[in-house]
């Protein structure tokens, strides 16, 4: 998803301190994309470290994770919450001791036998997933946007179940 935004508003990222980074403008918004270089289960320590130096609120930070939960191309957007099992959730959740963060997450689905999660998470995506991934990966993009500009409350009611 981050690749999306940065493409579409023609920026790039650049390898820097602990993630890959770019920032874009949206309405007048300056908006930061990380990608942590770190392990997935230390992700707080880049996150942490990108809301300090660029002195980020809490209340203006949002995680877009993957979701085996929620079925393969399902949003939700949520205010606050638990890990639900997802270590770089866990990692930021004790980095920043609060679950009080908004977070993005995106359907990957769970056609896995037991004991293949990894292999799954790590896969290419499916012929038929691939089919759908643009829209709704451009979906997730206009969520994020939407963040950046309106209160959250509304941003889920006009984006949750889309």
């Amino acid at each position: 998803m981050l690749d999306f935004l940065a493409k579409d508003s023609g920026t790039s990222f650049s390898d820097q301190r602990l993630g890959a980074i770019t920032q874009l403008k949206h309405r007048g918004r300056k908006l930061i994309l990380l990608k942590p270089s770190t392990y997935m289960n230390l992700s707080g320590k880049a996150v942490q470290y990108w809301m300090q130096k660029e002195k980020i609120p809490l209340e203006r930070l949002l995680i877009i994770t993957d979701d085996l939960a929620l079925p393969f191309g399902t949003q939700r957007l949520r205010q606050k919450g638990s890990d639900g099992g997802h270590n770089g959730l866990k990692d930021i959740n004790a980095t920043l001791q609060t679950e009080k963060y908004a977070r993005l997450r995106f359907g990957i689905g769970k056609e896995f036998r037991p004991g293949e999660q990894v292999n799954y998470v790590l896969s290419e995506w499916g012929p038929e997933e691939n089919d759908l991934l643009n829209e709704r990966i451009q979906i997730a993009g206009e969520t994020a946007k939407a963040f950046a500009l309106n209160p959250i409350g509304r941003v889920m009611s006009d984006f949750n179940g889309r």
